[in-house]
């Protein structure tokens, strides 16, 4: 089981690309009629025929079928995260997301796991802010036996008080070995700094003073209001047949929770209202490290703002890679950093654009000082058209490499289902990266890197070695 917080690919909306074909209904699928409905979504020349179907309780099954692979990648993907727990809540569904595993009716802890790995299968889960995904690897023979497992457990899971007790263990041990990691406590830290107490600033695992309360009954609570039909997505993608993998779904789910009355799917998280922010602001965890860790950063843009493509170009040249500015600048020139990255996290309402170092405590300063003239640098003159270019050809080249296997592709068409309401195809994706100018990252450039910057740091220093920052 893991915590991440990926910011996910972000496709388009339908285009004209999209071909959808299904007789007598519309491609939202807002239908409540008692029968399934069947689209083909697009038969994509850089990959396989890809189906949609909505049950009548409102699930929804997407599959992508690609004859010359000999595997499948099966994921469940629920629609609630992090951010939909009260603080008191605060890691309620990370906490499902382990106890799920534990049994069912049908099978026992051990039966889950090894069913699985004895036809070399593997599974897994992980919670976000936003989604909870469980998922399975297994030859093509063995997806039955994968949509069964992995229906069984997310639809009828028994959560016994003794399990509870168990994985609350197990779940403090993560907390702590977390806090054992710099290098991630600061990514937790600068998610405070810019959101505060709202559910966007918290951690995903909770906290010690959460979990060590929870009860079963409130995992209960959270886990039958949140895990309803509506809510999920499942996705496949490999050596399969829509068809059968509907077929299959329905049967591993008859008679559960999740076998219920007609609904429409729910609609994809809204992103207005906009989250608020804090002020900029400092924060300072105090550790006696070798190394130094910081993040400064600023909100940035949700994930359906039309200049997302941009913002992935200006992400690529500012610090996406070795021939980045801030690479080159600081690593391969001045030695000052082992690493050092700009990145983009992109929610329903809200999102963050930072850089982050880490370094020898006594080249915190002069990281910062060259971190913060590049920044001020690419916001007054921009971006020239040789590094766009450059920029749009890695995010090209990483979205289609990244689509090599079939776990990639089954989160493609989850994501764009459950986050996004569509699915774009593939070559026009890249028609929208390709359609980016010049003056579009330059002038997201210019807006979005002279916002007051929020910083976050940890390592051998105090909140007041940083007063001027």
């Amino acid at each position: 089981m893991s915590r991440a917080d990926h910011a996910p690919f972000v496709p388009g909306r339908w285009g004209a690309g999209h071909r959808a074909r299904a007789a007598g209904a519309a491609p939202s699928g807002r239908s409540t009629s008692a029968r399934a409905v069947t689209w083909t979504l697009s038969d994509d020349p850089l990959g396989g025929t890809v189906r949609r179907t909505v049950l009548p309780s409102g699930l929804r099954v997407l599959t992508e079928a690609i004859p010359a692979m000999r595997s499948v990648s099966f994921g469940i993907w629920v629609a609630v995260g992090s951010r939909d727990e009260t603080g008191p809540q605060s890691g309620a569904a990370h906490f499902l997301e382990h106890l799920l595993f534990k049994g069912t009716h049908k099978r026992s802890a051990l039966d889950i796991s090894a069913e699985i790995e004895a036809v070399g299968g593997e599974t897994n889960a992980f919670t976000t802010k936003e989604y909870t995904c469980y998922y399975a690897r297994v030859l093509d023979e063995d997806l039955p036996l994968a949509i069964d497992v992995m229906c069984d457990l997310v639809a009828d899971s028994l959560l016994e008080p003794a399990d509870v007790e168990t994985e609350r263990g197990v779940i403090l041990e993560e907390i702590a070995m977390h806090d054992d990691e710099p290098g991630d406590e600061v990514h937790d830290l600068f998610a405070r700094a810019v959101y505060g107490d709202h559910p966007l600033g918290r951690l995903i695992s909770g906290t010690e003073e959460t979990v060590t309360p929870m009860t079963r009954r409130q995992i209960q609570g959270f886990y039958r209001k949140r895990y309803v039909a509506p809510q999920i997505v499942i996705a496949a993608a490999g050596n399969l047949d829509h068809a059968t993998v509907v077929k299959l779904v329905r049967q591993a789910l008859a008679g559960t929770p999740l076998d219920t009355a007609p609904a429409a799917p729910a609609a994809h998280r809204p992103n207005t209202p906009a989250v608020r922010t804090k002020p900029a602001t400092t924060l300072v965890e105090p550790k006696e490290t070798e190394q130094a860790h910081v993040i400064l950063g600023c909100p940035g843009i949700d994930r359906l703002d039309e200049r997302r493509f941009a913002l992935g170009v200006l992400n690529n040249v500012l610090g996406g890679g070795m021939s980045s500015r801030l690479f080159q600048e600081i690593r391969e020139q001045r030695g000052l950093a082992y690493s050092v990255y700009s990145y983009a996290s992109q929610y329903a309402d809200a999102g963050l654009f930072a850089v982050y170092a880490g370094c020898a405590p006594g080249k915190l300063d002069e990281v910062l000082e060259l971190t913060r003239a590049e920044l001020r640098r690419v916001a007054t003159d921009g971006l020239t058209e040789a590094e766009v270019a450059r920029g749009k050809g890695m995010s090209k080249g990483s979205f289609v490499l990244g689509l090599e296997d079939t776990g990639s592709r089954m989160s493609r068409l989850a994501k764009g289902e459950l986050l996004y309401g569509d699915l774009v195809p593939v070559d026009e994706l890249l028609s929208r990266v390709d359609a980016v100018t010049v003056d579009e990252v330059n002038s997201l450039a210019a807006e979005l890197l002279s916002r007051p910057m929020s910083l976050a740091v940890v390592g051998p220093f105090d909140q007041g070695d940083f007063s001027g920052a």
